[in-house]
């Protein structure tokens, strides 16, 4: 014959308590879970079991508790920075840093979602900021694409707007943050440069010899003309000079006698004393 056990008062009272407890429990907890918050700057989605039911904006929201579940995505203007290799016109290869930046739209949300995903970031700008990077890029030669980088940013960024507003995700801007070229290319360039910076310099310095070689001969030929002006007036000026310091030879000599004059047919003569 089994020994049983009896039931202790006790602890059956305990169960009868604890039951009602976990009940109410579990409809706080209902209670909490039936409603979701978003917040500004952001938009949602609602899902019951995996099927999108519907889109909310900001503030509080019903849900089932349990059935339903809420993806959240930010409306606000989102940086990524993506990095890519293309190739220029002159076939070199090019390692560009990209920075865009971007944003859905509040009422595109529930259509991103169910097409693009909630990871459409990686799923659809990526590929094709990297696309038209390379098309974009293959028009311009390697040493061009410093010069041109506010251009080549520009297209860019004309280019991926509208493709992506296709897409209803809306691309503000995109800049170029970096440009990497192989080091091969780079010595090419720098020894480019040494060379056109010294081809420089010698056409300065032949410029230099030019004008200087032009300043002596205006200088020589001012001179010469100074000099040929100076004996047309100093041959004038001196037979002038000459006449008046015989004159006056002449007068430091005379001794106050008039001279004499001697009569004939040929010229008279002045005798003199």
């Amino acid at each position: 014959m089994r020994n049983v056990t009896p039931v202790s008062p006790v602890s059956g009272k305990s169960f009868m308590w604890i039951l009602p407890l976990i009940v109410v429990l579990m409809c706080v907890f209902a209670a909490f879970d039936a409603y979701f918050t978003v917040s500004a700057g952001n938009v949602a989605v609602k899902l019951r079991f995996g099927k999108l039911v519907g889109a909310y904006g900001e503030g509080i929201h019903y849900k089932m508790p349990f059935v339903d579940s809420i993806e959240k995505f930010s409306v606000r203007i989102k940086k990524d920075s993506f990095d890519t290799e293309a190739f220029s016109k002159d076939l070199q290869t090019v390692g560009l840093t990209l920075a865009v930046n971007h944003r859905i739209m509040p009422n595109t949300v529930e259509s991103i979602y169910r097409n693009l995903g909630p990871e459409y970031t990686n799923t659809i700008l990526k590929p094709a900021v990297e696309e038209w990077t390379k098309a974009v890029i293959a028009k311009y030669s390697a040493d061009s694409l410093i010069a041109n980088r506010v251009e080549v940013a520009r297209e860019l960024n004309d280019i991926l707007k509208a493709k992506m507003a296709e897409k209803e995700v809306i691309v503000s801007d995109i800049a170029i943050t970096n440009f990497e070229f192989s080091k091969q290319f780079l010595k090419a360039v720098e020894e480019k440069q040494i060379a056109e910076q010294e081809a420089k310099r010698a056409t300065n310095l032949v410029e230099k010899v030019k004008k200087e070689a032009e300043q002596k001969i205006l200088q020589a030929e001012a001179e010469a003309k100074s000099l040929r002006l100076q004996r047309e007036v100093v041959s004038d000026n001196l037979i002038k000079l000459r006449q008046v310091e015989a004159q006056l030879r002449a007068i430091e000599k005379w001794d106050g006698h008039m001279p004499h004059y001697m009569a004939g047919n040929q010229m008279p003569f002045v005798v003199a004393k």
